[in-house]
């Protein structure tokens, strides 16, 4: 093809706005849909005479491991082919068919054919994570050609390929205090990051800038000498030069080094400093708030004095500083200095201003709805993942101790797509569908190379099912975002996932006799996790139609799962996450995970053309969408908040600002957030500025 001569699908495709931006013609997207495939997919497909003559090439030739199907029949893969195939599906968007064949399908080494349609790639997923169970494979496939799921993005794509990268491409470590501890976790970042993934690093521990090594006073470099290596690593290993490597770090605010550590993400700041490649977030305890409330100076604390002074690490102190405050104010042998707590959130609300960072994660909130055991310290990059850590130690090289391995995370997730699950009132089995495959990626995932990521994941088995196609669902139905009837669905939505999650871990652990690590200690199984949960029915006449034929749990489903969860435990530490939902979206069709929309036609640039994305149901209700810059932040909140109260980790939320709010406008919506129970906040985005989506973590 001339790469000077625009294919007729991208013209016809971008004739979907008019010159000024403006929506002109829906129907040339789906004329763009036709002609991809008619002019360009099905011309570069490689032609094979029947399946078991296609499944042979890419076996032999090494494009596919033969292992999992060598655990069915010939007949039962043809069948979960033909399941696939039978549905007749068709992409509704240019965008979703084109993401997928650019990124997911399996093409040739040369580049020059595809090997698999989009049927093909959803039934080697449904086969390889069946394990050779037959209904499972059957169950999978029919969930994932109806779209009512998506496996997460590396899942997808990297699924019974015989030279693939990992299943999982979003982990977080904990940096302990000493070069032998920061020197790992530079090494294992750059491992990780060279598989694809991306890695946020918690650097509380860290000695502040100006504290003492083996006694000698003032040569700390602090945790900005940390992140400058961090920052080098994650560009040096940068996947190949396909992207460029994904991280992000966090520090508590009561760390000494707080104001440098956000000076790194200005504008303007020195190229000593200024951090390019790394996302930040801060870990915000009650403590800060209530203190600026009041209108009170605030001490941070050196974390290597505390350490000598009581042995323990200061993210495990800095996370209960309601508890540990006044000790450390009061304790002379502490080092300590005083910052206004209110030009902190000044100051964090400018950069976001500025730059969209740094993240927020509200502690309290955080931990104070956390029902295991030990304490959620930092998130991800996309501050959805909220999970328990417990800081390595590593021995010196020579071995004469031994490291102490302790718990870091990987996220195994999946997203439902809210309108399918509605429509095709298939909440129950989407839900066991996506777990049987997030278990199986637990199951065949091993990060050797990294123990204390291994280790957390055989004991903890954690899991994250996300939503996507929110907005999207109501817009179709008719309802406003934030409306009464918004917070009913969502409130009845959640609260029946989160149910239908709890039973199939709980079945799971019947099954299999086994318990994620310390389930006994856990607010599962002495039954307080369940206080204020049970029987949550629609309230209006709309939503009440839209549940109208499926199941729902009642008060008296609630409460035989508790007695059940506390005989038989629960297989996963955690289950539910909700990520923002990138490039995977979009082959679903779907608006990105819970939050409003930011255009009504997306505009992305690939290569030399733009390619636009309407969304969903624009043909018969754009009347009724509102987009984020023009919503009332306070009832995105609440929407927000309505499905936090079911989710047991986070929710990726996005604010939307004009440029004419100002920094206090900011500070009230972080304000009203906490106050609602959110737990974290990712991006800020501002109309006039882009930040490149995280794709490591996007789902």
């Amino acid at each position: 093809m001339d790469r000077n001569i625009v294919p007729e699908w991208i013209l016809l495709n971008n004739q979907v706005i008019d010159e000024n931006g403006g929506i002109k013609d829906l129907n040339k997207d789906k004329e763009a849909v036709k002609s991809y495939f008619l002019n360009y997919i099905n011309k570069k497909t490689q032609f094979f005479h029947s399946l078991e003559e296609k499944l042979e090439y890419l076996v032999e030739n090494e494009y596919y491991e033969s292992e999992f199907l060598n655990l069915y029949t010939k007949e039962q893969i043809a069948e979960i082919y033909d399941i696939a195939y039978q549905a007749k599906f068709r992409f509704p968007t240019y965008m979703g068919a084109f993401k997928f064949y650019n990124d997911y399908a399996l093409q040739s080494r040369d580049g020059n054919n595809f090997l698999e349609r989009y049927e093909d790639r959803l039934s080697i997923n449904a086969l390889y994570h069946a394990s050779g169970d037959m209904d499972k494979a059957r169950r999978l496939i029919r969930s994932l050609i109806a779209q009512d799921f998506t496996p997460a993005t590396p899942t997808l794509l990297n699924t019974g390929k015989k030279h693939r990268g990992e299943f999982v491409s979003c982990f977080l470590l904990e940096a302990g205090d000493s070069l032998n501890d920061i020197s790992r976790i530079g090494e294992f970042s750059m491992q990780l990051s060279k598989i694809g993934g991306g890695v946020a690093i918690n650097l509380t521990n860290l000695r502040a800038k100006g504290e003492s090594i083996k006694g000698i006073p003032n040569v700390s470099k602090g945790v900005i000498g940390v992140m400058k290596l961090l920052d080098n690593n994650f560009r040096y290993a940068d996947q190949m030069g396909q992207r460029t490597g994904a991280g992000a770090v966090y520090l508590n605010v009561f760390h000494p080094d707080i104001e440098d550590f956000l000076q790194t993400k200005k504008l303007n700041a020195d190229d000593d400093i200024r951090i390019k490649t790394l996302s930040m977030g801060v870990v915000i305890p009650d403590k800060m708030i209530e203190l600026a409330r009041d209108n009170k100076e605030m001490y941070v604390f050196y974390p290597h004095t505390v350490f000598k002074e009581y042995g323990k690490d200061f993210a495990d102190i800095a996370i209960e500083m309601d508890k540990w405050y006044d000790e450390l104010a009061e304790n002379p042998n502490v080092r300590k200095r005083k910052i206004n707590p209110r030009k902190l959130l000044d100051q964090i609300a400018t950069l976001q201003g500025e730059s969209g960072y740094p993240y927020i994660m509200f502690a309290d909130n955080v931990n104070n709805q956390n029902p295991l055991a030990g304490k959620v310290k930092f998130s991800n990059l996309c501050t959805e993942i909220l999970q328990p850590t417990i800081t390595s130690h590593y021995a010196d090289y020579d071995k004469k101790e031994q490291d102490d391995i302790g718990l870091d995370i990987s996220c195994n997730l999946a997203s439902g797509h809210m309108g399918n699950m509605m429509k095709h009132k298939k909440i129950k089995e989407t839900v066991r569908a996506a777990m049987d495959i997030m278990n199986s990626v637990s199951t065949k995932t091993d990060i050797s190379y990294v123990p204390a990521v291994a280790k957390a994941n055989r004991l903890n088995r954690s899991i994250g099912f996300g939503i996507m196609g929110h907005h999207g669902y109501i817009v179709e139905n008719y309802i406003a975002y934030g409306s009464e009837e918004n917070i009913d669905l969502i409130d009845v939505f959640f609260n029946t996932v989160n149910y239908y999650s709890l039973e199939y871990s709980m079945e799971l652990a019947k099954e299999t006799g086994l318990k994620f690590y310390k389930f006994e200690q856990s607010k599962y199984a002495d039954g307080s996790y369940f206080k204020g949960r049970g029987e949550i029915l629609p309230k209006t006449d709309k939503v009440k139609a839209l549940f109208e034929g499926m199941q729902l749990p009642t008060q008296e489903d609630w409460k035989l799962l508790q007695e059940n969860i506390k005989k038989y435990g629960l297989y996963n530490s955690h289950r539910l996450a909700i990520a923002p939902n990138g490039s995977i979206g979009y082959v679903m069709s779907a608006t990105p995970s819970l939050t409003p929309v930011k255009q009504l036609v997306e505009e992305r640039t690939y290569g030399n053309s733009k390619t636009y994305f309407p969304m969903p149901a624009l043909d018969v209700a754009e009347f009724m969408y509102e987009t984020a810059y023009r919503m009332d932040n306070f009832k995105i909140i609440d929407v927000i908040a309505t499905a936090q109260k079911h989710v047991d980790q986070g929710i990726s939320f996005e604010l939307g600002i004009t440029s004419e709010e100002t920094t206090r406008d900011l500070q009230k919506y972080y304000l009203y957030a906490h106050y609602q129970g959110i737990k974290t906040l990712y991006y800020t985005r501002t109309q006039k500025l882009k930040i490149d989506e995280c794709e490591s973590c996007a789902v």
